[in-house]
Order: structure tokens, then sequence, then C-alpha cells
């Protein structure tokens, strides 16, 4: 399957990966880097390279990759399914769990366990992470969506560019929040001085975050429900810390000493979206872990 864009003129002088990464949000700038530097994608019909300056009338043609054969295998490994279905799952990732492997990450991921829990995943875009529509932090725990099937893929992958996915999560951040509600409207893109690192920064990709606000704890913590309207990497993380209110045992983007909660203190606690097959809404929620319950109780016992 392949696509074709057309450069617009407010468009032009962007890089290809780039301008590709914005075009198709399913997909991550490493992984189109790679399928420029394969061929799978032209520029007027010429293999360029990922730095490569779009014009203006420009015709892009990007060629899907198709998945090559896996080579992960099956785990046995406790997954809490909340749905199931003909074509979509919905799992309660436990916190400390990668979602699909990596270097660093071989095994012991989602998909292992999902490849032995589930027979049929979809197999769009990424041979290393079938199934996986969207994806949440190691130490975030929660509610994902998980393809059974490429019509599925697809579907799920169409609702969350065009934003009609409902992700909310529940978080612990420090600081006493002044307001009850609010929006945070700040692009997010690679920290320059740490590549590791997310940050608001101009030029970066659009990222909104609504929060409210559910119970505060002296004048030192808050607990906050936040709604995602796009889904950036580390997006809640990288904006409660630039409105001065980060993240609760959060190491990359957290206070030096905070309260060890095993990483951040977030926890994807409803997901709704429509069937990609009934178009029926569904919704489903899940309660935060032991450790993020525990916490807040000693807290409130301190406070």
């Amino acid at each position: 399957m392949s696509e074709t864009y057309k450069v617009l003129e407010v468009e032009k002088s962007q890089r290809l990966d780039k301008y590709l990464t914005e075009k198709r949000e399913d997909l991550s700038r490493a992984q189109i880097q790679t399928w420029i530097k394969e061929g799978y994608v032209t520029v007027n019909e010429k293999t360029v390279k990922a730095n490569y300056k779009v014009q203006p009338e420009d015709q892009i043609v990007l060629e899907e990759k198709q998945p090559e054969e896996l080579d992960i295998q099956p785990e046995n490994i406790p997954l809490e399914i909340v749905y199931e279905d003909d074509d979509v799952v919905v799992v309660n990732k436990p916190k400390g769990m990668v979602v699909h492997p990596s270097p660093g990450h071989p095994n012991g991921t989602l998909v292992n366990a999902l490849m032995f829990h589930i027979k049929d995943l979809s197999g769009i875009h990424d041979v290393i992470r079938p199934g996986i529509v969207h994806r949440i932090d190691k130490d975030t725990s929660g509610l994902l969506m998980v393809a059974k099937n490429d019509h599925a893929h697809q579907s799920l992958a169409g609702q969350l560019k065009d934003k009609t996915v409902k992700r909310s999560y529940v978080a612990l951040v420090h600081g006493d929040i002044p307001h009850e509600y609010g929006t945070i409207d700040a692009p997010i893109g690679r920290d320059t001085k740490d590549r590791q690192k997310m940050t608001v920064v101009t030029g970066g990709k659009e990222a909104v975050t609504h929060f409210e606000v559910l119970e505060r704890i002296g004048q030192q913590y808050t607990v906050i429900k936040c709604v995602l309207e796009t889904g950036r990497t580390h997006q809640i993380r990288v904006h409660m810390r630039y409105i001065g209110f980060p993240l609760v045992g959060d190491p990359k983007y957290g206070h030096r000493k905070s309260i060890d909660t095993k990483g951040q203190a977030l926890h994807a606690q409803e997901i709704g979206f429509h069937h990609p097959t009934t178009n029926e809404w569904l919704t489903f929620t899940a309660a935060p872990p032991k450790i993020f319950t525990d916490t807040l109780e000693n807290l409130r016992q301190s406070y």
C-alpha cells in the first residue's frame, strides 16, 4: 500500500522525515527515517535522504514496508484483559512493563505477553509491535487498545489521528495547583540538550492536555485528571513540568527528591473509542495500581 503527498507552499523547506512524521502520526520519526534509508520513500520518483528539504509541488510517495516474519517469542506473562472480541483487545498494562521489544528490552514486554494470550494480532507498520496502536511509558500503568487485525488497526489509528479517542489519566503532582481546571497548549519536541528527553519547544508538534483538579493534599500535592487531545511522547509529564507541577516519582522530569512510586505517578484510567466494525462507542476504566492508592493514603494521613 502506498500514499502520495503533494507539498504545499506553506510546508516548504521542512526536512522530509519531519514532513512525513506530521502526515503520519501513527509512525515514529525513527521509523520514517529507516524507511527513507531503505528506499520506501521517493520524491519526484527519486530516492533522497531524510534531511532533504521538501519544496512546493514535490510529489512524495510513501510505500509502506510489509511486516517481516516475526521473531518475538510468546511469553506466559500474566495479563489483565479488560475486553476482547474478534477485532479489539483492551488491556490494563501493569506499571514497570515495556509495551514492545527494543534493544534494551528484548523480552518480558506487553507484546510478548499478547502473543501468548492472543493468537491473532495486526501486523501493520512494524515487526516488533504487532497489534500495538498506541503506547504508554514503561512506568505508566493503565489501559491500551490492541488491534487483532489490520482493519481494526487502521480504524483505531485513524481515530487517534482524528483525535476522537478519549484518553484520560489520573496523576499525582507536586505543588498546589491554584486552578480547578486548565488547558496546556504547548508544542512538544526533542530536547536538543538531552535527546532522551522531550520538552516544550517552538516548532514542536502540537500538544494539548486538559486537566481537572480532583483533590489537594495539604499544599504539597495535587491529584489531577488529565485528558489528552493529542498523544505526544511523555506529553503529560512534559506539560505538567512546564507549568511547574511535575509528576511525583518521575525520574526524568520530576524533582530530584520525590516519593518513591517506582516511576511517575501516572495511570491511564479511561479509554473510549468507536468499535472498528460496529462503530459502537465503547468506554473502559481501570483503577490505579496499589502503589498509587497507597501513596495517596499515606499522604492524606500526613497532612
